[in-house]
């Protein structure tokens, strides 16, 4: 149940594209042609390894948040993988070229001299790929890794109806919008067959949807307008069984013994029969609905303006349900998170007889981009300390840095990651080569994506932008992307949301900040940097030795120059790269090494001075 919610480790999209690839005829033909009859062989058992490996990685995600030893393994094998894609990548070019060439009477290099001086190339890398991760597959016995089914990713506690309104700001608008449709006896849902209408709460984690509800189902108007109400909180697990059995306890105030769902249905029907009710179904996370249909049939029993109110991080799940248009749940303006803040951080809310914090707790509620959860968990933290230098440290510190045992926030966010799809974790976590507050376009990001083989070749005859875009839209429904309040063609993250993402990224990305001193690990895949004045080589020593780039992405149009040196000396040693982007700069030609990026498939040459492309070169496999 809660288990089949959880799309699949980070690293099963990529084993996947290796899966078929490794099926691929063209990838076959080629190894058999180089490898002298043993390709076969290498490749199942690459196969076979892969396999074994992919068998415990929905385990190893779990338990990298609290062992070290296994984050290692994890990133060591993403590495290791990475390697592998490079390698069938070029073995997919190489057997594109031997077509092309085939069929070209004028060419003049020839396909068998091709394919002989790639063959050992080709058996010796594949041979040390699986020699490593023969390696891994050892070290997952030692490390305790298990193949997982039906794995709950996070222990959380329920919710209740009960709610201190004391402690709630900025809610007023949002409550009576909701009051007043509760109040309504009037079906306003639009289908015939429906008794009861279906409100949807939805917003980001911890944005206090759950709050909301609680608010609503507190009112007095609520208890005089409905004759029975009850509060379910339905989290990941939506056991038909177990909401049925909640609501009828509520409703009948007594507890029932039976185990059978048709008798607990027929009961909470003949319970609901004529009344005019309200339920609560909070934290909803379920995408399937036949399993919505078989729960609400009992409610058709009910009075007409009855009541359903559901909370969710997920629009599409709030589509399911919904009889009336979706309560999108914004953020809070900065006054009222300053009131929130302000109210746990403070004595009595009493932030005057402390004015020597009150400006660094206003700019410490900046960085919360109004989500009640955050500013709740930093005041709670900052409650007891009165030293400026213990404020300014929350203030600079990164969501990850914060107290383990204390921080809400990286723990809400990420069970929304958690229920994510494999392939769109990847997509989520490339989004970390952003800078905050940085707003991008979707197409062009989608564009990133594809290049980067992270959406999955469509099996209709939707083409890949089509896929991508859906992929996007995935993510906007489950609220890791926000329109632009300046722009309605751009859109942004959630400052805590990037966080996430770079905690999920690890290693692999790095975003260039002048104004950092950074260390930059070997396994960086996705790079990217906001220009400066003028961008020199020496800005770029320390990803210069770094080999195995897939990105290559300056961010912003500052300026116009970039160091002849980077072009001269640093991409010829970039031969994994992907995506290569040089617009706006003031550049003539590129280098003829260009031309051997075997992998490159986004190049950005907008706003320069470039008439032609390099001859495409003879990579050696």
């Amino acid at each position: 149940m809660a288990g089949s919610l959880v799309g699949g480790a980070f690293l099963s999209a990529a084993l996947q594209v290796l899966f078929d690839r490794l099926a691929s005829p063209d990838i076959l033909n080629i190894f058999r042609q180089t490898t002298h009859g043993g390709g076969d062989k290498l490749l199942r058992k690459l196969k076979l390894t892969l396999l074994g490996i992919n068998a415990v990685l929905d385990d190893a995600e779990k338990k990298q948040i609290t062992s070290q030893p296994v984050r290692d393994w994890v990133d060591e094998l993403k590495d290791v993988v990475f390697h592998a894609d490079d390698l069938l990548d070029e073995i997919s070019t190489l057997s594109l070229r031997n077509q092309v060439q085939l069929q070209s009477p004028t060419s003049t290099t020839s396909t068998n001299l091709l394919l002989f001086s790639a063959g050992n190339g080709i058996q010796l890398r594949i041979e040390e790929i699986i020699d490593q991760l023969e390696y891994f597959a050892k070290e997952k016995d030692i490390l305790g890794l298990r193949e997982c089914v039906g794995l709950n990713w996070v222990h959380r506690l329920p919710s209740s109806s009960l709610v201190d309104e004391s402690c709630v700001y900025g809610r007023d608008n949002d409550k009576e919008d909701i009051m007043n449709f509760l109040l309504s006896d009037e079906l306003t849902g639009g289908y015939d067959h429906e008794i009861v209408d279906v409100i949807a709460i939805v917003g980001m984690g911890g944005v206090g949807k759950t709050t909301l509800a609680q608010l609503l189902y507190n009112d007095c108007r609520v208890d005089e307008h409905f004759d029975f109400k009850a509060w379910v909180c339905v989290s990941d697990d939506f056991d038909v069984f177990r909401v049925t059995k909640t609501i009828l306890e509520a409703i009948t105030s007594s507890t029932c013994d039976t185990e059978d769902l048709n008798l607990l249905q027929v009961k909470l029907k003949e319970s609901l029969m004529g009344k005019k009710f309200l339920i609560v179904l909070d934290d909803v996370w379920n995408e399937n609905p036949s399993h919505w249909d078989v729960l609400r049939t009992p409610f058709t029993a009910g009075a007409y303006g009855s009541k359903i109110i559901a909370t969710t991080r997920n629009a599409s799940v709030a589509s399911i349900m919904q009889t009336v248009p979706i309560h999108h749940l914004r953020q809070l303006s900065d006054e009222d998170c300053w009131l929130l803040f302000a109210k746990n951080a403070f004595h009595k809310g009493d932030y005057k007889a402390r004015p020597n914090l009150e400006k660094i707790g206003k700019e410490i509620v900046k960085r919360c981009k109004g989500l009640p959860l955050a500013a709740k968990t930093l005041a709670g933290l900052l409650r007891f300390k009165d030293d400026v230098e213990e404020w300014d440290e929350i203030l600079k510190s990164d969501i990850w840095d914060l107290p383990e045992d204390k921080n809400n926030i990286l723990p809400a966010l990420r069970l929304s990651y958690y229920y994510l799809p494999s392939h769109l974790k990847q997509c989520f976590a490339y989004c970390s080569i952003f800078p905050k507050d940085y707003e991008f376009e979707k197409e062009n990001l989608i564009s990133l994506w594809i290049a980067q083989n992270f959406v999955q070749q469509p099996k209709s005859n939707k083409t890949l932008e089509k896929v991508g875009a859906e992929y996007f839209h995935e993510l906007l429904s489950r609220s890791f992307f926000q329109q632009s309040s300046a722009n309605k063609f751009y859109f942004v993250m959630h400052d805590f949301v990037h966080d996430l993402a770079q905690v999920i990224s690890g290693q692999f990305s790095f975003m260039l900040d002048d104004k950092k001193q950074q260390m930059i690990s070997a396994k960086v895949r996705h790079f990217s940097y906001v220009r400066s004045k003028y961008d020199v080589f020496e800005k770029f020593k320390e990803i210069n030795e770094v080999k195995c780039l897939r990105t290559f992405l300056p961010l912003k149009s500052s300026n116009r120059y970039l160091a002849k040196k980077v072009l001269d000396d640093m991409l010829p040693t970039l031969g994994s790269l992907r995506v290569l982007s040089l617009s706006h700069y003031d550049i003539m030609e590129l280098p003829g090494s260009v031309g051997n990026l075997v992998h490159l498939r986004y190049l950005d040459l907008s706003q320069t001075e470039i008439k032609k492309l390099p001859e495409i070169g003879v990579y050696p496999v």
